[in-house]
């Protein structure tokens, strides 16, 4: 039951604020937990959108847009320090940085720019991201942020504002769930079909919706104080939801993210990009549109040249990594490894002798629940309900026939050469990032927020298994 949504759009106040240098100001948009595919831009025949939907319109939608790892904490270190979760330390949950690590802010700083951060952190520690904090963690508030932005329009001080929402993470209680009738709902072919399911996926659209207003808030604001023309507004809608085979693994619907960029006169609006474009991309291709030199030390190359349609190419391969140990209610161990070239995904799974848990098969978790509990009876329920909890030593999907990731190739005969080829990529990766496997999954713990740390053990094992046949 969809209801009539009106952009939200004011009259600036005076002519553009042009940043002193000649730069852009930067203005970064970040969800939480929002599968790239439940906006409507990217085709979700769902959610309601207008003003993510009109932001693409506006500008670019990229639709190869990945992250290294699915997991709140080190995807926004990745996106803040344009290195992969390894090399910044950040790559359990919950994580910190190397206290040596440089993120954006020193970056942009040194350049001239006025830093800032309104909304969720989940960054550690704060030296290593020094941001001008817009009042204390909260969801969006579009009155802090016009304060900020008030003083830049008097200042005339060049910025970058990360905008970072707490919208659509679970529990869903933000937003109006009448908007969305559950029986209508069009749900993801991997997931399975239950009552439950359906009602906590009502609860999420509706916090989208919500994600969705407050981003138009903050863009009419960027009208109101007269930085629209000179200012790159980027959206990104971080990993993948809180269902199965999304956040907390490897698997596309985790690591694929939603990613929209304007940025008036230089990006041809409507454009669609299907560039292979990473988080790490994110800091040298911001420092390279401030004017700075990209340190060679960043993972990350600069995508501005696909900004500004000059190619559609990017990067031939693309990485992921899922670190299990730390997770709330997760097992002493779960190692996963992928690579992606665009069309094919290999998956290793370090772990794979164990079963993998995390928070959704907590024992109050209703759907996850009703999974097993359907799965008793309905024969796609138990494949999906066993094959989330017990994996193979190595998986190999072709996502061109296979988007949601269902048939294993991995042991098909007629793939073997693929499987090899992408294996390869993966160790080298391995290789370069100083990955040691295992053992880096059991040193985990070491990298964490100590509270969390405390959580994570008082939860271990108090989850729903499904017997193995």
């Amino acid at each position: 039951m969809k209801k009539e949504i009106l952009y939200l759009s004011l009259c600036p106040l005076s002519l553009s604020v042009s940043a002193s240098n000649g730069t852009p100001n930067i203005v970064i948009f970040i969800g939480d937990d929002c599968r790239y595919q439940d906006l409507g831009c990217y085709g979700s025949p769902d959610a309601i959108t207008p003003n993510i939907d009109r932001l693409a319109s506006e500008g670019i939608r990229f639709d190869n847009f990945f992250q290294a790892t699915a997991m709140s904490s080190p995807t926004r270190q990745c996106l803040m320090t344009g290195l992969y979760p390894l090399r910044s330390g950040a790559y359990p949950n919950h994580a910190m940085s190397k206290p040596s690590t440089r993120s954006i802010v020193h970056y942009l700083t040194k350049l001239g720019y006025h830093v800032a951060l309104q909304g969720k952190r989940h960054i550690n520690p704060e030296s290593v991201f020094p941001f001008d904090y817009i009042g204390p963690w909260k969801n969006v508030d579009p009155k802090l942020i016009e304060g900020f932005l008030k003083k830049r329009s008097e200042d005339k001080s060049p910025f970058c504002l990360f905008v970072c929402s707490n919208d659509p993470h679970y529990p869903w209680t933000r937003g109006d769930r009448s908007m969305f009738n559950p029986d209508s709902l069009t749900l993801p072919k991997f997931i399975v079909d239950t009552p439950e399911t359906r009602d906590g996926y009502v609860g999420y659209l509706a916090e989208i919706n919500q994600l969705d207003k407050d981003l138009g808030a903050v863009d009419a604001l960027i009208q109101k104080y007269g930085f629209s023309e000179n200012t790159l507004f980027v959206f990104t809608s971080e990993h993948g939801f809180t269902f199965p085979f999304a956040k907390w693994t490897c698997y596309g619907q985790g690591l694929h993210t939603g990613f929209i960029a304007r940025w008036p006169g230089k990006i041809k609006p409507g454009s669609v990009s299907s560039a292979l474009c990473e988080y790490v991309d994110v800091v040298p291709t911001l420092i390279d549109i401030a004017g700075g030199e990209i340190p060679s030390a960043l993972d990350g190359k600069s995508f501005r040249s696909v900004l500004e349609g000059k190619t559609d190419n990017h990067k031939s391969y693309v990485y992921g990594i899922q670190t299990s140990r730390g997770i709330v209610y997760g097992g002493e161990h779960y190692a996963v490894r992928t690579v992606f070239d665009g069309r094919y995904r290999y998956i290793l799974n370090l772990s794979h002798e164990e079963p993998f848990q995390c928070i959704q098969m907590q024992e109050k978790d209703s759907i996850w629940y009703s999974w097993c509990d359907k799965a008793a009876f309905d024969s796609f329920a138990k494949k999906q309900v066993m094959r989330y909890v017990y994996r193979p030593e190595e998986e190999l999907y072709d996502t061109g026939n296979d988007p949601y990731e269902i048939n294993n190739l991995a042991y098909n005969e007629d793939y073997t050469e693929i499987k090899k080829h992408l294996k390869s990529m993966l160790m080298k990766w391995m290789k370069s990032q100083g990955d040691k496997g295992l053992l880096t999954e059991m040193e985990a713990l070491e990298h964490m927020v100590p509270n969390n740390l405390e959580k994570y053990l008082k939860t271990k094992n108090k989850v729903i298994l499904p017997c193995k046949d």
